[in-house]
């Protein structure tokens, strides 16, 4: 079964920590991604730029709008995610458990199962 698990960052929760906190937190993610690739579970993860970087298209009459920001104004925002495979929800609950900002207070993991995965065609996954 494949999961979803998604990071969602709080700038302040972030900017409130340490130092040593937040180089821990960003060293224990090569650590996890290590773990996860040994154990045959890792299928990719992504880190994404920040919501003010971003930009929102919606097709009105026909013609596309392009609004940059966020798609919604919020403390949170999604950060980054992992997409595993495991054999249950209840393995896919342990991974998550062990990304490092899961251990951080005012932030979590959002453990979500994949219902459709189209996956690249052979030949053609990034080199």
């Amino acid at each position: 079964m494949k999961f979803l698990l998604t990071m969602h960052m709080n700038p302040e929760v972030w900017a409130a920590l340490s130092e040593e906190t937040r180089e821990s937190v960003m060293a224990g993610h090569g650590e996890f991604i290590a773990k996860i690739r040994a154990s045959g579970e890792m299928i990719s993860t992504q880190a994404l730029g920040a919501p003010a970087d971003s930009a929102v298209v919606r097709v009105r009459g026909g013609v596309p709008v392009v609004t940059d920001g966020p798609y919604l104004e919020s403390k949170e925002f999604l950060a980054g995610f992992y997409l595993v495979e495991c054999e249950s929800r209840d393995r896919a609950l342990e991974v998550a458990a062990m990304i490092p900002d899961a251990g951080v207070e005012g932030m979590g993991i959002e453990v979500r199962p994949v219902v459709f995965f189209a996956g690249a065609e052979p030949g053609t996954e990034p080199g």
